[in-house]
């Protein structure tokens, strides 16, 4: 023990650390109280340590190192206890320590954690030189590394300038590439332009030849379907005449003797209608009489001409209806939308029926009224009047073409009258041999 002049031991224990325990000296010291820890009783240890006596030395110095350096520093007991088990395993550390001097060789962060656990005179002294060294070592340490980090970030820098120096000419050699491909591309666009641009003439010049084309071909599919229609119109003529041959031939005479027949009653009507008109006497006609020339009292051909009717007089309707076996054509549509087109086609039909069965009364005279079935959405149901007939064409047959079925249908010589304004059919029947008269006509004669 050494002693102050005052006379007291001075074993170090007065003296207090004014500042925190450096780290390297606080896990030298936990290591020293880890290793004399295991040679202690569980007695021996303080209440707060006793539940790691029987961890291992590196596993109680991980999972107890803050206790035991609280109980170092607390309990004088315990550290005195530490002391000696550290005596005992570091006795030439422990006896400089005592006679005042530090071993030259030793560990400064070894000697000041000896000093903290074992408290000599001057083991502050001995602490903060120790975390001095230790913050100068560290400090050398780092500056070693820093120099070290440094050279590795210029050597890195040196590369880093040259892989840029490569990378800028690669660059450069890749730019100017570009550069001439491009000047290559852009003159293969423009070529390409102009090539489009040819193309698109050639393609509008296509299109308008295509186009004139498909006109000249609708034109001619029009034409075609037009003759298609007027060959199937025949055909069906033709098979309806075969048809009624046949039905004829089955019943036991021809259609030819029907339209005979028809014929010689209608001159025998007509005979019998000029003699009672011309009220002839029943004597023979003399040769003198045969001579033209104008008696006196007798009707001049002036007089003839201004007895003439007007075409659009509803009386010439009744002087050819007063024929013999005259036939009466109405093409029924036509007359009724000439007449009445505000009203409904229904409505339509059974006015013109009407007034049809009427004039088919008062001048005896055959009446046959055709409406054309296109018009219709489902078959008619119609009971028709007294003394007319009633026909619907059938699918693909406009009313025009049956009208002219009808009238190809009389024998040559039967008066045929068709009402009709449309052109067509007036000059189709008026070819046939019949009689056209306008459908304005008609409806005055039947007003």
């Amino acid at each position: 023990m050494v002693e102050t002049q005052g006379g007291e031991p001075d074993d170090g224990t007065a003296e207090v650390l004014d500042r925190p325990l450096p780290d390297g000296v606080r896990r030298r010291v936990v290591q020293i109280v880890s290793d004399g820890f295991g040679g202690l009783t569980v007695g021996e240890l303080p209440a707060q340590l006793r539940q790691y006596a029987r961890f291992a030395p590196n596993r109680r110095a991980k999972f107890a190192g803050n206790a035991m350096a609280a109980a170092l520093e607390t309990d004088p007991l315990f550290r005195q206890r530490i002391g000696e088990k550290l005596r005992e395993a570091q006795p030439e550390l422990t006896g400089a320590l005592d006679s005042g001097s530090a071993p030259a060789a030793a560990d400064p962060l070894d000697v000041a954690a000896a000093a903290y656990v074992l408290r000599p005179a001057g083991w502050v002294k001995l602490v903060t030189a120790a975390g001095e060294e230790a913050q100068r070592a560290d400090a050398e340490r780092a500056g070693e590394e820093s120099r070290a980090e440094l050279e590795r970030l210029r050597e890195e820098l040196t590369q880093a300038r040259e892989h840029t120096r490569h990378e800028t000419e690669r660059l450069r050699a890749e730019l100017d590439a570009s550069r001439k491909e491009a000047e290559s591309l852009h003159r293969k666009l423009r070529s390409a332009l102009s090539d489009v641009k040819r193309g698109e003439a050639a393609l509008r010049k296509a299109h308008a030849e295509i186009e004139a084309v498909r006109a000249e071909g609708t034109t001619q599919v029009s034409a075609a379907e037009s003759e298609t229609r007027r060959l199937k119109a025949r055909l069906a003529e033709a098979e309806a005449a075969l048809e009624a041959t046949r039905r004829a031939a089955r019943e036991g005479r021809s259609v030819e003797d029907m339209r005979v027949r028809l014929l010689l009653d209608t001159l025998l009507d007509a005979t019998q209608g000029l003699r009672r008109e011309l009220a002839l006497p029943p004597v023979s006609v003399r040769p003198a009489e045969t001579v033209d020339a104008v008696e006196p009292g007798r009707m001049t051909p002036k007089d003839i001409a201004a007895r003439a009717l007007s075409e659009h007089d509803p009386a010439i309707l009744d002087q050819l209806l007063a024929l013999p076996q005259a036939h009466l054509v109405v093409d029924g549509y036509n007359v009724t939308k000439t007449g009445y087109p505000q009203m409904p086609l229904e409505k339509q039909r059974l006015r013109l029926l009407g007034q049809l069965s009427q004039l088919a009364a008062q001048t005896g005279a055959e009446v046959t009224c055709v409406f054309d079935g296109a018009e219709l959405a489902a078959p008619v149901l119609l009971a028709p009047p007294r003394g007319v007939r009633v026909l619907f064409s059938k699918p693909g047959v406009t009313a025009d073409e049956l009208i002219r079925q009808l009238v190809r249908a009389e024998p040559p010589g039967r008066p045929v009258i068709v009402a009709s304004t449309d052109r067509e059919v007036a000059d189709g029947v008026a070819r046939a041999g019949a009689r056209p008269v306008a459908s304005a006509v008609l409806l005055k004669r039947l007003s």
